[in-house]
């Protein structure tokens, strides 16, 4: 149960992203933006990912 309620945040967020901002909207107001604004957000929103994956297979935690 402990697990659950430490992960429930991340899932509620990715589940309201997932609902609400349909990709070919996000990137439309993205390169609206700009053309260097939109390169960044994507960098960004792909280490966000990236990070997220590593926390929930347990990147980072050593028990050796």
């Amino acid at each position: 149960m402990k697990t659950f309620l430490r992960f429930f945040p991340i899932a509620f967020v990715a589940l309201f992203l997932t609902l609400f901002l349909t990709s070919c909207e996000a990137i439309g107001e993205i390169f609206k933006a700009g053309a260097w604004t939109g390169a960044i957000m994507v960098i960004l929103g792909i280490g966000i990912v990236i990070w997220l994956i590593s926390k929930l297979f347990g990147g980072g935690s050593s028990n050796t």
